[in-house]
């Protein structure tokens, strides 16, 4: 008896989720051409969007605290749709 195992390429697991494939610094900067830091910083509320913001600030605060990242991923998703 011979078993086969078909293996998923990445693209099929990934198919329902729009943020596949998309970088957290393209979000941060089609955010910041459609928003601005102070409508980023109403919505989500960070320092790094208030107090002398910065992409590359805005990158390493997101990349370390998760719920803040979620968060700015949703306003992106939200911003996507509309």
């Amino acid at each position: 008896m011979t078993i086969k195992y078909t293996r998923k390429t990445p693209q099929e697991g990934q198919v329902n989720n729009p943020l596949h494939g998309v970088k957290l610094v393209d979000i941060l900067e089609y955010l910041l051409a459609t928003k601005g830091w102070a409508s980023m910083s109403n919505t989500v509320d960070i320092n790094c969007f208030k107090s002398n913001p910065s992409i590359k600030s805005s990158l390493k605060f997101l990349r370390r605290t998760p719920w803040a990242r979620a968060k700015v991923e949703q306003l992106y998703l939200e911003s996507i749709k509309a």
